[in-house]
């Protein structure tokens, strides 16, 4: 029976390998640019795959791993490769699936020089290196598995025996990616010290609230946000959005458990959340009411300024953390503020609709950033929970797979395009230095906890009614008096 596997196995690849198809050459990016963009060169040994008007729809899982390995003279085409090679993760791990890219390589190798020339030897190995190279540059972390890299060192070996003017672009690949694994470990890094500095800092004093007098003009402290935003975007993987989908399901057919995932994108959120509980520890630390209100108008006008820079995801934390409880409770400062102006600006954020107002302004912004002329007029950082709830109700509303056992390939060429959308966003350039002091202040200063908040707010404005005073009373008792970082 495992002779007879192999058999089919072999056949399978065989028929890959000396396909006469039309796949696409073209070196063009992996955008998704329109609905046509989904188009799937069909191949002659395409034999479990759907295709519906010429896209493909589903297919089993081997028809579809068939259809991403390259022959001598096919190679699929680009946003395929990036489709699948985003979603194949839930049913497949992406170190056996370049493994069987290595057993690829070793049946052509078999195969020369009875059956397969030099000259296709060496067309293969010009495939095999344009989809490493594609591999490498989208989805560089799966290369921290030492499988991935022992199966990439058996490949580019191999491509460079048959064919040794690949060598040039082989070391460029592989330099790419060292930096780019390099890059994200000095990142990591960078995260951990900040948590440690900022946990320091906590336990050492109270916070000391003097943004307004570190960067009074905010402009430049929306283009220090912007900053912030941009780094931890960048180094956000495409495919940490489809992993998290595989935590979501205990079902997935395959664990990754056995590697850290969703590290980046998780650290995003949780920059979210700083930012909120930072405007609001910002404001109820200030015991003076002129001060406070100085406050929220600069915190407006931040606001403001991340809205026209294209930063929504700041202008989303500053409008939520204006919003907390121990912040919007204080009526007597509020009525001194620009009230007129956070509220246009809570209306461009409105969840009313799905967030119709926030949607069109996103459409409106990027129209701008595909005509920009500055590097600043390109920013584009969407409102970020929102995007990944957008992901994860398309994950949730549509199967995996078909009731016939087909891997549902619809599902992950609208998964792949909103992601390709991503991935051009986090491309911009940052528009200040991110080692800046404000960067530091708004990394690593003390924040409140929700209650600290709470009991601060109460000092600010005394309790109103009797569920204020029972709960400032409560608070006084769980609360020591030494402020909490938000959990």
């Amino acid at each position: 029976m495992e002779e007879l596997k192999k058999s089919h196995q072999s056949s399978r690849r065989w028929n890959s390998m000396c396909s006469l198809s039309s796949g696409t050459q073209d070196d063009t990016s992996s955008g998704f640019t329109s609905d046509e963009s989904a188009s799937v060169s069909q191949r002659s040994s395409d034999q479990g795959l759907i295709f519906e008007n010429s896209i493909l729809s589903s297919g089993t899982l081997d028809a579809l791993i068939h259809h991403v390995m390259p022959g001598v003279d096919y190679y699929p085409d680009r946003t395929y490769v990036f489709a699948f090679l985003l979603s194949s993760r839930l049913f497949i791990k992406p170190h056996a699936l370049l493994a069987q890219v290595a057993d690829t390589c070793s049946l052509h190798r078999s195969l020369y020089p009875a059956s397969l020339s030099i000259v296709s030897m060496g067309t293969f190995c010009r495939h095999i290196v344009r989809l490493i190279s594609e591999w490498t540059d989208t989805f560089a972390y799966d290369f921290r598995d030492e499988r991935m890299m022992k199966s990439l060192h058996d490949i580019t070996h191999f491509c460079l025996t048959f064919e040794p003017e690949a060598r040039k672009d082989i070391s460029q690949i592989l330099q790419n990616l060292l930096a780019r694994l390099s890059g994200l470990e000095r990142y990591e890094e960078r995260l951990k010290a900040i948590s440690v500095e900022a946990a320091n800092r906590i336990r050492a004093s109270i916070p000391v609230t003097d943004i307004f007098e570190m960067c009074p003009n905010p402009t430049v402290l929306a283009l220090h946000l912007t900053s912030i935003e941009l780094e931890r975007l960048r180094f956000i993987g495409p495919e940490e959005f489809v992993q998290a989908f595989a935590k979501e399901n205990a079902t997935v057919e395959t664990s990754l458990r056995d590697m850290k995932r969703t590290r980046n994108l998780e650290a995003y959120v949780q920059w979210f959340n700083r930012l909120s509980y930072l405007v609001a520890t910002e404001v109820c630390m200030q015991l003076k009411k002129r001060h406070r209100v100085r406050l929220l108008d600069y915190f407006i006008d931040v606001a403001k300024e991340c809205f026209n820079l294209g930063n929504f995801n700041s202008l989303m934390a500053i409008i939520a953390g204006l919003n907390m409880s121990p912040v919007s409770r204080l009526r007597r400062t509020w009525a001194k503020a620009n009230v007129q102006k956070f509220e246009i600006l809570e209306h461009q954020m409105d969840p009313t609709g799905n967030f119709n107002s926030y949607r069109a302004t996103l459409k409106a912004a990027m129209w701008r950033s595909e005509g920009a002329s500055t590097d600043r007029e390109r920013v584009i950082i969407p409102f970020f929970s929102l995007l990944v709830k957008d992901l994860y109700f398309l994950n949730e509303g549509c199967a995996n797979r078909q009731k016939s056992g087909h891997v549902n390939f619809d599902k992950f060429w609208q998964v792949a395009k909103q992601i390709t959308q991503f991935l051009a966003w986090k491309q911009a350039t940052s528009p200040v230095d991110k080692n800046s002091p404000v960067v530091k202040y708004l990394l690593t200063n003390p924040v409140f906890s929700e209650s600290a908040l709470a009991l601060a707010s109460f000092e600010c404005e005394s309790p109103d009614n009797n569920y204020e005073k029972n709960r400032s009373k409560q608070l006084k008792i769980e609360l020591s008096g030494a402020p909490q970082i938000p959990a």
